[in-house]
């Protein structure tokens, strides 16, 4: 098991092991997704070292993929319309200590 999955999985208070593969399918998107909005090159934290904001945005964003998979709710913010919005803010602004800055 992945150190990020057993994050997210403790995140999640989920002890069981039957949505593993589930899960590691959102870490590994979250992870791609930090990688883009980071402006990195794809796979990149397969061989670098993740930071502790970064990390912590991986393990929210795979936390809300895989609360709100049936779309119906917010995830761990709650279920209201402005939940996801938040989401997506917290985890940007986690994501953005690590963004290359390129222009």
């Amino acid at each position: 098991m992945s150190a990020l999955l057993e994050k997210v999985k403790a995140n999640l208070i989920i002890s069981h092991d039957e949505d593993d593969a589930l899960i590691e399918s959102y870490v590994a998107a979250a992870k791609s997704y930090a990688e883009s909005f980071q402006q990195l090159d794809e796979g990149y934290y397969n061989e670098y070292p993740i930071s502790s904001a970064t990390e912590q945005g991986i393990i929210m964003l795979a936390t809300h993929f895989y609360e709100s998979r049936d779309g119906s709710s917010g995830g761990f913010f709650g279920n209201n319309f402005r939940a996801g919005d938040q989401v997506w803010k917290t985890v940007h602004l986690l994501l953005r200590t690590g963004k290359e800055w390129k222009v």
